[in-house]
């Protein structure tokens, strides 16, 4: 019993000296991707893929919008039968702008399929990186400076955001 006790105070004592051992270092991801130029390049087309994707999307909504205004106006002069087939026609093109914004925008859309096919390939040449640097330096945790929301102050001297670049072949400049 003694023993036992004697070998939790002894592992109490040295759990503390062993996690101060342990290496950590910080990236700034962002820092990083702003000097890649394909990540520019990613970045950029889909800009364009996404505003050229909603300007369909507010096309087919103003269809619905004026062919709703011409039905206000002419609502008086149609026939019961003239006026569903109106709302009908109304309701096709909401239908088909919300599908629209569903099928690009919403989660699991043509958007953030694109943006995995164009930025995975990035991110994970800077993981390889990262993973590079941390087996060498024996960096046992790497945290990126953006998500790391409750890092109050980290020293610039375990910073490896540089390291990654050169690692990439960029510029760290």
């Amino acid at each position: 019993m003694i023993k036992r006790i004697l070998s939790l105070l002894a592992l109490a004592v040295m759990l503390p000296i062993a996690a101060n051992a342990q290496k950590f270092a910080f990236v700034d991801m962002e820092y990083i991707l702003n000097r890649i130029p394909a990540y520019e390049r990613a970045a950029e087309q889909l800009d364009q893929l996404s505003k050229r994707w909603q300007a369909e999307v507010d096309a087919i909504a103003l269809e619905a919008q004026n062919l709703y205004k011409s039905y206000q106006n002419e609502s008086m002069f149609l026939s019961e039968e003239q006026k569903t087939k109106r709302e009908d026609e109304i309701i096709a093109k909401e239908k088909q702008a919300r599908e629209l914004k569903r099928q690009y925008f919403e989660p699991g859309g043509e958007l953030e399929k694109k943006q995995e096919s164009l930025m995975a390939p990035i991110q994970d040449e800077i993981y390889e990186a990262v993973k590079q640097i941390s087996d060498k330096d024996g960096y046992q945790v790497v945290v990126d400076r953006a998500s790391a929301g409750s890092v109050i102050f980290a020293s610039p001297k375990i910073d490896i955001s540089r390291q990654v670049l050169e690692k990439l072949g960029y510029s760290a400049e």
